[in-house]
This record gives structure tokens, C-alpha cells and sequence, in this order.
């Protein structure tokens, strides 16, 4: 106790006392040092640079002395047999099969990773390299994910919209040894272009029964099989060789501007984020989400498989149709205790709503207006802090607004949150009166997700809010509006994107911030504020430099009808405008 003390006492002198003194005490307290210093050194792998563009690479983290970038570093892999061994009992996965919920408890959950790691590692799954996943969200899906990392190796998604051509290219980039498909037509994109992937030896099909047997085509079952002679001791010494500094994951990006590139994330990248992220934003211990949103995106690899394994949650898996036509169905059947989606979900629930009060007699249209406006005012005393609702909310509430969230579901949700797109202030102002408070998120792959978030304490209707703690955010280059590249720093900036430094280098500058290529200010009170994109500049025949998006969101605001809209005009004499409009209700 005494050495631990002192060695507190030192952290917070000045470095060059604290040098003095630690030079004056060594002798006699050498060896308590050294033994406080081994666990860190056994978790990382030694690191001299934040980024990497090796497979097999390590950097070095960006940790502070003291604050919450000071935590000490854990695997993936440790977080979830921690979770197993505080809630192993408890529904990790639900999913619904000929009718009925299916679900699986942690342990049960963790078993099955171990079985798919085997089998990973009896078909030939090798260190540092990868396991692409071709499909809907599912079980399987998460099992597929974890087992690869289990196993030693980097899982990515791939989208399932993605032709044969570009699946070609993500696994060829990944050196990919295994591929896991959900049903024959995705199976199909890849026996198209097998021949072009060296590495490739085994896909596993998940969904429907294979039409035809091949060689090394496995079903599900098969492949949970397959590997049970592999020994326990030999994934144990796989996962334990592991460091909290090596990648863990990857995630593409869409390749909107030039190829896909894979962003590696490191296993602390994760799970200090996790941790940080759920902090800033309200999360507790056995939440209830819902997985729909693609899982080859960051935001639903955290959303869905990552925070809930930090905090025991239970994610419930929707059907396939629920991003494109709309999720409510499952939302109404699980009630779920928090849910994030894009702002064109937010639009089509919206509209599910307008549908329903569209319906009304005019005498509820009445009460609903009153309801709703006791409703506006009491999530302002909410966002404003103040601990008190109006006069007559206990009966709004009871006759209307209780009524429309149970409507889509979100009865239980305290908040909700969105991100990934610009969301029109008219559809964050129609849920406020609901008392659906939905909170911005600001984030990309690169950061391992939303690095900025608004929370019902700080809050401004157009911002993105404030950074996650122990992460910081400045403006580079601000014009005289204050608007710059938005640039991040924190634990959760990713290793690098494999195999391209010339990308990686581009990315992040020597100090180590990342340039996010986004457009931004920052207000008085920090709170970050998004208004557009370096490389979406629309630059005229006449030289003249033109941000599209505040022109896009102010016509969308003054023509409610109008979904999408794109400003074209570069290289041009004069802009043009597409534009797209609502599903009817």
C-alpha cells in the first residue's frame, strides 16, 4: 500500500520531478514497479508508431496518465468472457425461427464462438488472416465474427448488395481464407470469381440447405462440426497470444470516392470505445436492441454485437425486409429499451405515424394536438435540465403520447439516436413532442464509430454534440465562419488501412489526428456541428467554390415532400438539382 501511494504521488508531479524522484526511490522500490508495469506489458505488443498498415502490425495507443484514456487495454476477447462469467445465463441472442424466439444465453453464446474458432482453424484459417461474411444479420452471423477473432484471424462484412467483382476485390485485399455466405445467391457471387481468390479455402453456407454439394462447401451445421477434435488448450494459446494493440477487426469502406479501403481496428480500439461511448450515452447493463441495420457497417457492428456484449444486452434479430421497407413490426414485438437508426428510417417511421393520426376523427386530432404540445414542452424542461414536466402531462401522456410510441414500439426507449446522414430538423422536431428525444451522432469507421454524441443533459437540435469522453475534436484550417476539416484524436483512431500507407499516411498527419474529410464547426460550448464535405465542393465553370448540402437542407426544409436531393454543378456554367420524393404514406 505504502509503494502504491507513492507511485500515485508521483503521477501527479511534474515530469521532471517526478524523473528525480523516481531515479532517487528505484532501488528500493524496483521490484514493486516492475511487477505493476508486467500486466501492460503483456497485453501489448511493443509499438513505436500510432498507425500500421501490416496485417501482423501493432501501434502504439494513444494513452493518457490519468482520465478515461488511461484505462488499462483488454482484448475483445477478455471483455466477453468477462460478460460470460457476470451474466452467462442471461438472453444474449433472440431470433425468431418457424414462428418462435430462439434464444441463446452468454454462455451458450460463447460456447459456440469457441466451436466456430475450431472450425475455423481446422479448415485452415491462418494468423492475421481473414473471414469475410456474405448475409443478412443472424446468429450465425456474430458466431462468425467472434470465432474468427477467437481463432487468430480479422473478420469483415461484406455488403449484400455487392457484385460478384467487388466481393473479388475486398477478399483478395483481406487475404481471405474462409468465406461465410447466407444462401445460394450470395453463394453464387463468390463461385464466380473463387478462382480469383489464392487464399481462399473453405466457404460455409448459413442460411437454406446447399442446392449441391462441392468441394470444401460446407452447410452450418457441418462447419460446427467439424472442428471438435481440435484441442481447448490450442485456441486457449491462440486467444491468449492475442494483444490489445493488434487489429482484431475490419470494416470497408463504401469506396464512394475511389476503392474500398479496410480499416483495421484494433482490439482497444473496440473495447476502450465501447466502454466510452455507452458512458457518454446513457447505456445500462441488459438493454434490448434490435439488429437490422447492415453489420458491415461500424455503427452496427458496435450497436448490435459489441455493446451488448460489454453491458449483457439481448439484441433480437429482425427479418430481412426491415431496412428497406421499415422496421416498426419489430420494434412493436420487442418494445426494444434503445434503438438507432439512419434518418431515412426515422422518415418512414414518421410517416407510419402521420398515417395513424391522418385517421383520426377530429376530435382526437384535437387532443392529440394539446397532448402534443404538453409534450414539446416537457422535452425541452428534459434537454434544459430542469426537473419538472407542465401542468396536465400525466394525462397527455395516459390519453396520446403513450400511445403513439407504443405504436412503433419505442415505448421503452428513453432516447434514440441517429447518425450516419444529415437529419432534417423538421423530423428531430416532430418526435419532440412525443417524447421521443432523438439524439445526434457524429462518427466513422475510422474512429471506430460515433465519437461525438448529443445527450439529454447537453443538447442543441442541429449539432452532432460533444466529444465521447477521452476523445477531442478540432477544426483545421477554420474560415472566418469558423467552418474547417473536422479532425479527431482519441483512443478509438483506427491502426490503419491495410496494405496502403499512401491512404493511411493521407489520413492521419504526424501528430496522429485523423482528418475526416468532413466539414464542421464547433461552438462556443464545444458542441460539433456538421455543414458539409471537402470533396463534396462544387466548383463552376467560373471557378466558384460551392457547398451543395446547405443548399440541399434548405430546400428539403421548405418542401417537406422532397426526400433526396443533389446539386449538380461542377465544371459547369449553372446548378441543377435532382430531386426525389417521399413514399406515400
Amino acid at each position: 500500500m505504502r509503494a502504491a501511494r507513492i507511485a500515485l504521488n508521483l503521477l501527479c508531479r511534474p515530469a521532471d520531478v517526478r524523473g528525480l524522484c523516481l531515479r532517487s526511490i528505484k532501488r528500493k522500490f524496483f521490484t514493486v514497479l516492475e511487477v505493476k508495469k508486467g500486466p501492460r506489458d503483456q497485453t501489448l505488443a511493443p509499438a513505436d508508431n500510432l498507425w500500421t498498415t501490416a496485417r501482423d502490425g501493432a501501434v502504439r495507443l494513444r494513452m493518457e496518465e490519468r482520465g478515461p484514456a488511461s484505462e488499462p487495454p483488454v482484448t475483445t476477447l477478455q471483455m466477453f468472457q468477462d460478460t460470460v462469467q457476470r451474466f452467462g445465463n442471461l438472453p444474449a441472442l433472440a431470433v425468431k425461427r418457424d414462428g418462435q424466439w430462439q434464444t441463446t444465453t452468454y454462455l451458450q453464446y460463447h460456447q459456440q464462438c469457441r466451436a466456430a474458432a475450431k472450425s475455423f482453424l481446422k479448415l485452415g484459417l491462418e494468423r492475421f488472416h481473414s473471414v469475410g461474411i456474405l448475409g443478412f444479420n443472424s446468429p450465425e452471423w456474430f458466431i462468425a465474427e467472434i470465432g474468427a477473432i477467437m481463432a487468430g484471424g480479422f473478420p469483415f462484412g461484406i455488403y449484400t448488395t455487392s457484385s460478384s467483382e467487388a466481393c473479388a476485390y475486398v477478399a483478395k485485399n483481406a487475404g481471405t481464407n474462409i468465406l461465410v455466405v447466407e444462401d445460394h445467391q450470395q453463394l453464387e457471387k463468390i463461385l464466380q470469381i473463387q478462382s480469383q481468390l489464392p487464399h481462399l479455402k473453405a466457404i460455409v453456407q448459413y442460411g437454406p440447405e446447399l442446392r449441391e454439394k462441392r468441394p470444401n462447401l460446407y452447410t452450418w451445421k457441418e462447419f460446427m462440426q467439424i472442428g471438435s477434435d481440435i484441442p481447448d488448450s490450442k485456441l486457449d494459446d491462440i486467444i491468449a497470444s492475442q494483444k490489445a494493440n493488434q487489429c482484431c477487426l475490419i470494416v470497408y469502406t463504401s469506396g464512394t470516392t475511389g476503392p474500398p479501403k479496410g480499416v483495421m481496428l484494433s482490439h482497444d480500439n473496440v473495447t476502450w470505445f465501447v466502454k466510452r461511448y455507452a458512458e457518454a450515452a446513457g447505456v445500462q447493463d441488459h438493454e434490448i436492441g434490435v439488429s437490422y441495420m447492415p453489420l458491415n457497417h461500424i455503427a452496427a457492428q458496435v450497436w448490435d454485437i459489441w455493446v451488448p456484449i460489454c453491458f449483457g444486452g439481448t439484441t433480437y434479430f429482425a427479418n430481412p425486409d426491415a431496412l428497406r421497407v421499415s422496421p416498426v413490426d419489430i420494434l412493436k414485438e420487442v418494445r426494444p429499451t434503445r434503438f438507432i437508426a439512419v434518418p431515412r428510417i426515422w422518415e418512414k417511421i414518421q410517416g407510419a405515424l402521420e398515417a395513424t393520426e391522418s385517421a383520426s376523427s377530429f376530435i382526437q386530432k384535437a387532443i392529440s394536438t394539446w397532448a402534443k404540445s404538453i409534450g414539446l414542452a416537457a422535452s425541452h424542461n428534459l434537454i434544459n435540465g430542469i426537473d419538472s414536466r407542465p401542468w396536465g402531462y400525466s394525462l397527455a401522456d395516459f390519453l396520446v403520447l403513450k400511445k403513439l410510441k407504443a405504436s412503433v414500439g419505442l415505448d421503452r426507449c428513453p432516447w434514440c439516436h441517429t447518425g450516419a446522414a444529415p437529419i432534417t430538423e423538421d423530423t428531430l422536431e416532430y418526435f419532440m413532442p412525443l417524447n421521443i428525444p432523438i439524439l445526434q451522432l457524429y462518427g466513422m469507421s475510422e474512429c471506430s464509430g460515433p465519437i461525438t454524441v448529443c445527450t439529454l443533459s447537453e443538447f442543441r437540435l442541429s449539432s452532432c454534440g460533444k466529444p465521447i469522453p477521452g476523445c477531442r475534436t478540432k477544426i483545421h484550417m477554420p474560415d472566418k465562419d469558423g467552418n474547417g476539416e473536422v479532425c479527431l484524436w482519441g483512443r478509438s483512431v483506427f491502426m490503419g488501412y491495410l496494405n496502403m500507407a499512401e491512404m493511411t499516411t493521407e489520413a492521419l498527419d504526424e501528430e496522429g489526428w485523423l482528418h475526416s474529410g468532413d466539414i464542421g464547426k464547433l461552438d462556443q460550448d464545444g458542441f460539433l456541428t456538421i455543414t458539409g464535405r471537402i470533396k463534396e465542393l462544387v466548383i463552376t465553370a467560373g471557378g466558384e467554390n460551392i457547398p451543395p448540402v446547405p443548399i440541399e437542407e434548405a430546400l428539403k426544409k421548405e418542401v417537406p415532400i422532397i426526400s433526396n436531393t443533389m446539386v449538380v454543378g461542377d465544371k459547369r456554367k449553372f446548378l441543377s438539382m435532382l430531386i426525389t420524393l417521399k413514399d406515400p404514406p
